[in-house]
């Protein structure tokens, strides 16, 4: 009897753990749809700093681009200053880009 109700009390502890861990990762990521008001390419050309500007709120964000799809896009003028961005970024002091796409296609 004792054995199935520390197995129950484990098992209830465990799903609650996994359950705020899940909760605390949602919650460190940032999403936003707006158009980009400045783009700075890095001088190495290995990261860039893009600004959104929230078509909701009108805030802005300063996100870090690092994948190499992305810094292509810059480069060769395929996202420019203007252009509407769907983006999700990591919270986390430096707010990584996890996704940078038109919202129009390509």
């Amino acid at each position: 009897m004792k054995s199935k109700l520390s197995t129950l009390l484990m098992a209830a502890a465990l799903a609650l753990s996994t359950a705020a861990y899940t909760a605390s990762a949602v919650a460190d990521e940032g999403k936003m749809v707006g158009p980009v008001t400045k783009i700075t390419l890095a001088k190495d050309g290995k990261s860039a700093a893009a600004v959104l500007k929230d078509a909701k709120s009108g805030e802005t964000v300063t996100l870090t681009v690092s994948d190499d799809l992305t810094l292509d896009k810059f480069k060769d003028k395929r996202i420019v200053e203007g252009d509407e961005i769907r983006a999700r970024w990591d919270k986390d002091g430096k707010n990584t880009s996890k996704s940078f796409k038109k919202t129009a296609g390509c």
